[in-house]
């Protein structure tokens, strides 16, 4: 009888150290096609990326994030999305991974916004400081130096043969105290004639509490992770998050808006993922009906 309760007393720590072995750098591609009534004939058929939550601090294996990045870039994408999340606390985290995310390119442009771990909250505190701003600004030039178009509530106009879509990029905007720092009606500024708006914003949440009642009509996210624990099949999935988030992962769709949730690239506490593998997204876009 001691036995066995030791051996079911175990199951936990094994199934959480195998995730740190196996799970932690096994990135998975997922293939999504994006379905978009009034988009331009032109963009029928390209792809864009998306990869969230990098959290550059937790890594310790810098040949399996190359691996990643490798992976991604044998898509060749025609744009890349980034939804923020890029550390854990500061902007040196990414010294040294900064040269490998920078080999993350594409025609159409690698676009890019903030998550609430960037802003340096969890680590100088909330209020302003010199050190905290100096922070935030070094953060802001990595994207820079990487190549990477921020998006801070404001918008880029892609055109291609005359044709144009709008990506849309808010600051961090999220509940449960996460921090607002974002403006979608500023952000939308100029895209009112737009025939497709795609927008960037961390926090799925932002979806449902805002950005269904605008014109967006597709919004990518990440910060869920999937709680880097669950189970993840083509027909099913479930992880303790979601009794917290109601859309944390995958495609999710009111009438003709939709919302992708990625489960993010890294990982942030737990050194690993069981069930809920790391994700990098390829959407194809289709002009028709969701």
């Amino acid at each position: 009888m001691l036995k066995s309760g030791l051996v079911v007393a175990s199951l936990p720590f094994f199934g959480l150290s195998w995730g740190v072995i196996s799970g932690a750098y096994d990135y998975r591609i997922r293939r999504q096609k994006l379905y978009l009534p009034n988009l331009p004939q032109t963009f029928h058929g390209m792809t864009i990326a998306q990869i969230s939550d990098v959290h550059s601090g937790s890594f310790y294996n810098k040949k399996a994030v190359s691996g990643g990045i490798e992976l991604l870039m044998g898509e060749k994408p025609d744009m890349i999305f980034f939804t923020g999340d890029l550390v854990n606390h500061l902007a040196s985290e990414m010294w040294d991974y900064q040269d490998l995310f920078s080999k993350l390119k594409a025609d159409l442009g690698v676009f890019s916004v903030l998550g609430n771990h960037d802003y340096g909250d969890y680590h100088f505190g909330y209020g302003d400081s010199p050190e905290k701003h100096r922070n935030l600004k070094n953060l802001v030039g990595t994207h820079k130096v990487m190549g990477w178009d921020l998006l801070r509530n404001e918008n880029r106009k892609v055109k291609v043969d005359n044709e144009t879509i709008s990506i849309v990029g808010v600051e961090n905007w999220g509940t449960r105290n996460f921090s607002n720092r974002g403006n979608i009606q500023k952000a939308l500024l100029g895209t009112e004639e737009e025939a497709v708006k795609l927008l960037l914003s961390h926090d799925p949440s932002h979806w449902r509490e805002q950005v269904l009642d605008t014109d967006v009509d597709a919004m990518f996210a990440g910060h869920t992770h999937g709680m880097q624990f669950g189970v993840r099949s083509e027909h099913f999935q479930w992880s303790p998050v979601q009794y917290i988030y109601k859309e944390w992962a995958g495609l999710y769709s009111e009438g003709n808006k939709q919302l992708y949730v990625n489960a993010g690239f890294g990982f942030l506490g737990y050194p690993g993922r069981v069930g809920i593998l790391p994700e990098i997204t390829i959407f194809e876009l289709q002009k028709g009906s969701v």
